[in-house]
C-alpha cells in the first residue's frame, strides 16, 4: 500500500504544486489504484508516474470545488482511450454525476467501459468488501464535503509452522487448508482445527483523507488511530482568522487533530500558492511543535505505508 500525492497545491495550479489528487495505490492488494480528487492537470501528473489510468477503479470526490474536479473529465476520457474496459466507480457529494455526464455529453467523448455513480447522501459505509470498508462523514467548508476513512480488513496470522511439525504434521498441500482456518482431517485420522495452528491477526492499515475543512469534531472520528492523516494545511499558524473565513485549515491545527487523534502520521498537503519553499517547508516546524511525525509533501512524493506485525 503506497500514497503518491499527484497534486499538493489549494486554489489554483502553480510552477512547484498542481491543485489537488492523490492516489492510494492498492497493486498488492487489489492490482488497483484508488483516486481522491482530481483537479486539473491530473492526468498530466499521471504520466509523470508509473500509474496506469487503466488500473484507477474508484475515484472519491471530497466536494465539488473546481481544484478538486476540472480534471475528471480529460482524465475518464484518456483511461478508455488508454485500454480501460473496467467499471469506474465515482463517489462524491450530489451533483457529481450531472457534472460529468454533461461534460461528457457536450465533448461528444463515448467510453469503453460503464461508471456507477455512487452520490453520498449521508455520512457512514459507503463501500465494503472482504478487503477494505471506507466510511465518510462531513466536514465544515463552504460547500458539502466529505473526509474519508479507509479501512483494510485484517489479516490472518502467521502459521505456526513449528507447532505442526511438533505435532507430525509435514508441510503439504494440507497447509494452505490450515492456513485458511479450516478444520482439516489428516491422513492417520486426526481431525484438527487450522485456528489454533494461526498468530495474532495482523491488524489492517487505516487511511484517512479529508478534504478542505475548518477544524470539526468529525475531522477526530475519521482520524482516531489512523496509520495515516492527509489534512489539508491551507495557511499557516499566523493566519488562523483567514483560513476560519475561507473555510480551511492552519498546520497548528492539522497537528492538533493527528495529535488528539492519535494517528500515527500526517500528511499536510493543500498549500496555498503563497508560500514557496522555505516559507512552506515552515509549515512543516509549525506542525511539529505539536505533532512530530508530520510532513509536507510536494507532487510526486510517494510514501510506504507497511504493515504492522
Amino acid at each position: 500500500m503506497e500514497l503518491q500525492f499527484l497534486g499538493t497545491g489549494a486554489g489554483v495550479p502553480a510552477k512547484q504544486r498542481n491543485v489537488t489528487s492523490i492516489a492510494l495505490k492498492l497493486l498488492d492488494e487489489r492490482n488497483e489504484v484508488w483516486l481522491f480528487d482530481c483537479g486539473e492537470g491530473t492526468q498530466q501528473q499521471i504520466l509523470n508516474t508509473t500509474i496506469r489510468p487503466r488500473k484507477i477503479a474508484k475515484i472519491f470526490v471530497t466536494h465539488l470545488h473546481g481544484d478538486h474536479i476540472l480534471g475528471l473529465p480529460g482524465l475518464i476520457s484518456s483511461r478508455s482511450f488508454q485500454g480501460g474496459t473496467d467499471k469506474l466507480e465515482i463517489y462524491g457529494p450530489k451533483g457529481i454525476k450531472d457534472y460529468i455526464e454533461l461534460s461528457l455529453k457536450i465533448s461528444d467523448t463515448h467510453l469503453k467501459y460503464p461508471i456507477k455513480f455512487i452520490e453520498i447522501e449521508k455520512e457512514g459505509l459507503i463501500f465494503d468488501d472482504k478487503t477494505f470498508s471506507v466510511y465518510c462523514d462531513y466536514l465544515d467548508h463552504r460547500i458539502e464535503c466529505f473526509g474519508y476513512r479507509v479501512v483494510e480488513k485484517d489479516y490472518p496470522g502467521e502459521l505456526n509452522v513449528q507447532k505442526l511439525r511438533d505435532e507430525n504434521v509435514m508441510p503439504g498441500p494440507i497447509y494452505k487448508k490450515i492456513k485458511d482456518g479450516e478444520i482439516v482431517t489428516l491422513e492417520d485420522g486426526r481431525t484438527i482445527d487450522g485456528k489454533d495452528y494461526l498468530g495474532p491477526d495482523i491488524k489492517g492499515r487505516v487511511v484517512t483523507i479529508l478534504g478542505d475543512t475548518r477544524t470539526h469534531p468529525n475531522c477526530y472520528t475519521l482520524a482516531e488511530g489512523a496509520d495515516v492523516l492527509v489534512h489539508e494545511s491551507t495557511f499557516s499558524a499566523s493566519e488562523g482568522k483567514l483560513a476560519r473565513n475561507y473555510y480551511h485549515s492552519t498546520s497548528l491545527q492539522a497537528a492538533t487533530v493527528a495529535k488528539k487523534a492519535n494517528a500515527k502520521q500526517l500528511f499536510l498537503t493543500h498549500i496555498s500558492a503563497r508560500y514557496l519553499g522555505r516559507q512552506a517547508l515552515e509549515l512543516q516546524t509549525e506542525a511539529q511543535t505539536v505533532f512530530k511525525n508530520s510532513t509536507i509533501v510536494k507532487d510526486f512524493d510517494v510514501f510506504d505505508i507497511p504493515l504492522v506485525k
